[in-house]
């Protein structure tokens, strides 16, 4: 009976070890899942971080070599990063990107430049007009931001357009109004530059300008309504 007894407490011992064993078997297994997955995570993170910090450093290469330029905010102020530029000047240009700015999106596309140069008397095939634009688009999105548009003005003025190139023919063909700067017989923007003040003098001189033209308004608008109660006072009495 006690061996009987015995050899039951014997097997119950045995099925407890073998179910323990069992179960820590299952957690191994699941921990090593666990494991593998997160070793498989950080080895995708990782791998998208190198190839983040590889396009960067390719993006960096590029620049250093000459071959990008650097990206810039696409928000600027056009008066002070274009300071060789009149505050009218800058306003004709404008008028002139939101008239071809057809979209209204605040960018000029193929399509719109293709326009802008059949409308200026020089079109241009699709190649040169991919060509034009690359010469100046320095996010590479494939169209003309207001500030790659002044580019083509800056680097026309200070000569670094090729002859042949479609841009300087845009620049020339605009004919940007100069008649603020007091240039007699100026026919466009680089005439009038090489006889023009410096930009800071111009900068300041526009700007008390624009403040007596509106104090002269002010004055005027002052005189006429002083003129309108005396004439309505002679009628009332």
């Amino acid at each position: 009976m006690a061996s009987e007894e015995l050899a039951q407490k014997l097997q119950r011992r045995l099925q407890l070890e073998e179910s323990g064993a069992a179960a820590e078997g299952e957690a191994e297994a699941v921990k090593g899942a666990a494991a593998a997955g997160e070793v498989e995570e950080r080895s995708c993170l990782t791998a998208s971080a190198g190839a983040e910090l590889s396009a960067k450093l390719c993006w960096r290469q590029d620049i250093n070599e000459g071959a990008a330029q650097p990206r810039r905010a696409a928000v600027f102020n056009p008066y002070t990063e274009f300071k060789e530029f009149s505050r009218r000047q800058i306003k004709d240009m404008e008028r002139m990107f939101r008239l071809y700015d057809s979209g209204r999106d605040g960018y000029i596309d193929l399509m719109e430049l293709k326009l802008m140069m059949e409308k200026l008397g020089a079109p241009q095939t699709h190649l040169g007009l991919k060509n034009m634009i690359k010469e100046v688009d320095e996010d590479f999105d494939g169209k003309l931001s207001f500030r790659e548009f002044l580019l083509i003005f800056h680097k026309a003025a200070a000569g670094e357009l090729e002859e042949d190139s479609g841009l300087l023919t845009l620049a020339k063909l605009s004919e940007i109004d100069v008649s603020i700067e007091g240039v007699k017989g100026a026919k466009n923007f680089f005439e009038a530059k090489a006889q023009a003040l410096s930009s800071a003098s111009k900068f300041e001189a526009e700007i008390k300008a624009e403040q007596d033209e509106r104090k002269r308004e002010e004055e005027e608008r002052k005189h006429r309504r002083a003129a309108f109660r005396e004439l309505k006072s002679a009628f009332t009495h």
